[in-house]
């Protein structure tokens, strides 16, 4: 696997309905599959509500398609993928604002700072799934709200076809080569991929981890320069050629260009030397979910060895990745593919990711119009 992917210390909406939905059951209640006798039980009382509500997943982020598929297949639910090109704040939105709803969302997946927006709200419940113990302590709350879940760093994927020479670091990004070529996959003022770019090229400009502002200059420059593109770069928007650039994590970079080979897209990945930053998603249970046991059994599966070889087939380091590597159940194809990264990289603790955000919040609109 190359360096390690740095472990991260995870330390009321208005106009939502009454709690009702999913609350008069007994998996509503349950913060490990013990407390509902077991997984065989927990794997029937879920089969029995027989759906699933989650938000923003899309099937090329980290192998989400295979994860989803398999999920069904397994356990006969039906998982409705709500706005799989989603952000983390529209997926926090959903789950703030709809409950007491049968359309609410049943499991989270959220950036650090959307999930401790989440934990602040209340809208988390604990849960310890099987295996909890052998969790790196480091990777999980304490109480069992949330947990890591799958994580990479900041890359640059560049059409090898459609430019000249491909940029390996964020300075080269300024060159006038690129001009319009450069983009983001989303808004960093509610995308939790595109502020990590914000803090990848603070990082490379001078910044650190308590100052984005160098983050935001950058982009500034970029914009002025006229290489920045304002479309938030997609596999199709990479097929089109109008995203010839992209910064973005770097095991969505990897598997995008996995998909754009039978395209005759040369899609090149780079970790830059001088922006390296990496972070994990992490997953949580709703605590007013429709479905809680479905929502609890998701968890289970995502993090069991299966799930757990799902993401590393999707380029992601999942979180459990050394255990598996020293007891022998992970899928060593898969983590042959993972590219190696030299040094030590960056990762901001919740409390710097959320005021960073703060400050992305103010300053990203007047780097970029």
């Amino acid at each position: 696997m190359g360096a390690a992917l740095a472990t991260v210390t995870l330390a009321t909406s208005c106009g939502s309905a009454p709690d009702t939905v999913g609350g008069g059951s007994k998996a509503a209640a349950a913060s490990s599959a013990a407390d509902l006798g077991g997984m065989d039980k927990l794997a029937l009382a879920a089969e029995k509500e027989g759906e699933l509500n989650v938000y923003a997943l899309s099937p090329d982020w980290a192998n989400y398609g295979e994860m989803i598929e398999t999920f069904e297949k397994k356990y006969k639910i039906k998982v409705n993928n709500e706005n799989p090109g989603g952000s983390s704040q529209q997926a926090l939105n959903a789950a703030a604002k709809r409950k007491g709803q049968d359309r609410a969302v049943d499991a989270l997946d959220l950036g650090t700072a959307y999930m401790q927006n989440a934990k602040a709200q209340k809208l988390l419940a604990p849960y310890k799934v099987e295996g909890w113990d052998k969790i790196p302590a480091a990777q999980k709350q304490p109480d069992g709200s949330f947990l890591n879940n799958y994580g990479g760093y900041v890359s640059i994927g560049c059409d090898a076809k459609a430019v000249k020479k491909c940029p390996e670091t964020f300075a080269e990004l300024l060159d006038p080569a690129y001009r319009n070529k450069v983009a983001l996959n989303g808004n960093p003022t509610e995308s939790s991929s595109a502020l990590a770019t914000v803090f990848a090229a603070s990082l490379s400009n001078g910044g650190s981890l308590d100052d984005i502002q160098p983050g935001l200059d950058f982009f500034k420059k970029l914009k002025e320069k006229g290489n920045y593109v304002p479309a938030e770069s997609t596999l199709a928007t990479i097929q089109k050629g109008e995203t010839p650039i992209s910064i973005d994590w770097d095991y969505l970079n990897l598997g995008y260009g996995e998909k754009l080979k039978a395209k005759g897209v040369d899609w090149k990945v780079t970790v830059p030397s001088d922006g390296q930053y990496s972070n994990y998603y992490n997953q949580g249970v709703n605590k007013h979910a429709p479905h809680p046991a479905a929502a609890r059994l998701w968890l289970e599966f995502i993090y069991s060895n299966e799930g757990q070889n799902i993401w590393l087939k999707g380029f992601s380091r999942p979180a459990l990745f050394e255990v598996m590597d020293k007891d022998g159940s992970a899928d060593k194809a898969a983590a042959a593919k993972i590219p190696e990264v030299k040094g030590t990289p960056k990762t901001v603790t919740p409390q710097q990711e959320a005021k960073a955000k703060e400050a992305v919040v103010q300053g990203w609109g007047k780097a970029v119009s």
